[in-house]
């Protein structure tokens, strides 16, 4: 075998490695609630991971500073929420959560992710 080859094959393992850690061993840092949480929606939500109380009113503030169409809504699919984002203006949306889990919400079209972890 030629150098070259050795060559592309340690670097496409190399890339198959990246690829593996940076998409599916990615840990997302949860940030505690108890009453209210901002999220910034900016190239995706962050933070992207919250967790609340269960049976407690929890209230969720999303600021869009990105003027991107596909975040312009938000969507919480097990509260039955959709909600337009305006730019620049503070939306915020209640959730009483009545059982444990974790619940995902997305934007409009379902290409940026964050997650409700209710405990």
């Amino acid at each position: 075998m030629s150098a070259d080859k050795i060559l592309v094959a340690l670097l496409s393992l190399a890339g198959m490695a990246f690829t593996y850690w940076f998409f599916l061993m990615k840990k997302d840092e949860v940030v505690m609630v108890s009453d209210a949480v901002d999220i910034i929606v900016e190239g995706g939500y962050s933070p992207s991971a919250i967790s609340i109380p269960i049976g407690k009113t929890t209230k969720i503030s999303f600021l869009r500073k990105d003027p991107s169409s596909c975040l312009e809504e938000v969507v919480l699919s097990e509260f039955k929420i959709r909600r337009y984002l305006p730019l620049n203006k503070k939306v915020t949306i209640e959730v009483t959560p009545k059982k444990e889990g974790t619940f995902p919400f997305s934007c409009g079209m379902n290409m940026f992710h964050g997650k409700i972890i209710v405990k």
